[in-house]
């Protein structure tokens, strides 16, 4: 299936319009409340949202009384004013959802992928996956497009995928246009761990700022953000969390190193000592806090998912938290959804500031 066009973003024309949906989409619901936080009058307010109203993103209904005066009309972001694609591309697996604009999943697929497979095959498993989608109901005009989540190491502007680990015969991929001329749609590509901290963010809000989420599947790697920024580095290349070196005469690694946290990590898993593994884990996450002075480790990723307690443990155990600074340390909740959900979310973030 192939779409003609996908939203055209037209329809948000100015910084102010997506400071405003975006502040509307967490939680400010009121105009007198937008034109506070905004700085802006209450008459640009005003008619900031009769566009938005106009263009489907946001509805009025209900009122709030504040005392004197006319009560004020709530204001609220539209589920079904955007539609977003998000997949992931893992080492064994394509996992892809549609999320409407306030992230929520509305359908969701997987698809096994076998040992050696191309990018040919990953775009025919794509194209399948959304195509079967419920996309029926959804309006062609209101689909943003597609984000992909996929290993690094990658470049995140031109969506070119760089000798990606773990992948064998992935070299400069051009997957951004490869898709997106198969599906005329727009489409964006990130490194999974990336997406992944995009999914963290917009599902925790804005006093997550400075954290790091720790994917252990596969691989193991870091989505970091830094001054509720997400941070990509010069080349993308950001986040090898998985790559740094723990043991100096360690196990070889995938990526051609010894004694990188993944492959140390991989040979506790496969002898069967799942504390020891969790140990190696908190270890190389407490470096990470110590050199970023992050105050949020969020764990994910197929490992963990199927032993979050003994994570948790092994984590917590190893890195410091004191009341002066706190460190906390959890499981996402999203699941084996979190690179999928980040991926469309970070295809809607287009229209929030």
């Amino acid at each position: 299936m192939s779409y003609d066009r996908g939203v055209d973003l037209g329809f948000v024309r100015s910084y102010n319009e997506s400071v405003v949906l975006g502040l509307v989409r967490d939680g400010a619901a009121t105009r007198v409340e937008l034109a506070e936080l905004t700085g802006l009058t209450p008459q640009a307010v005003s008619k900031i949202i009769a566009r938005l109203v106009a263009a489907g993103l946001v509805a009025e209904g209900g009122t709030r009384n504040v005392g004197v005066g006319k009560p004020r009309t709530l204001l609220t972001v539209v589920p079904g004013g955007a539609h977003a694609f998000g997949v992931h591309v893992d080492r064994d697996e394509l996992r892809v959802v549609l999320t409407d604009l306030t992230g929520a999943v509305v359908h969701r697929s997987s698809t096994p992928l076998s040992a050696g497979f191309t990018p040919a095959v990953v775009v025919d498993a794509l194209a399948a996956a959304v195509s079967s989608a419920a996309v029926s109901s959804v309006s062609v005009e209101r689909l943003l497009g597609v984000g992909i989540g996929i290993a690094g190491p990658l470049d995140f502007r031109d969506g070119v995928v760089h000798d990606a680990t773990g992948l064998p015969g992935w070299h400069d991929v051009p997957l951004r246009e490869l898709v997106s001329a198969r599906l005329g749609l727009p489409v964006l590509v990130d490194k999974d761990t990336n997406v992944a901290v995009v999914a963290e963010a917009w599902r925790r809000g804005p006093e997550f700022r400075d954290a790091a989420v720790v994917y252990v599947g596969t691989g193991v790697g870091a989505g970091l953000l830094l001054d509720g920024t997400v941070h990509r580095g010069a080349r993308s290349g950001a986040g090898e969390f998985g790559h740094t070196t723990i043991q100096l005469d360690g196990p070889a690694c995938a990526c051609g190193r010894t004694g990188c946290v993944e492959a140390v990590h991989r040979v506790r898993v496969e002898s069967g000592d799942l504390p020891a593994a969790a140990d190696v884990l908190g270890v190389a996450v407490m470096d990470l806090v110590r050199l970023l002075d992050i105050s949020h480790v969020v764990l994910s990723g197929r490992s963990v998912l199927d032993a979050p307690g003994a994570y948790l443990s092994g984590v917590r155990a190893r890195v410091p938290s004191s009341e002066w600074l706190p460190v906390e340390v959890s499981v996402t909740a999203l699941g084996a959804d979190l690179v999928a959900v980040g991926a469309a979310q970070l295809v809607l973030g287009q229209l929030f500031a």
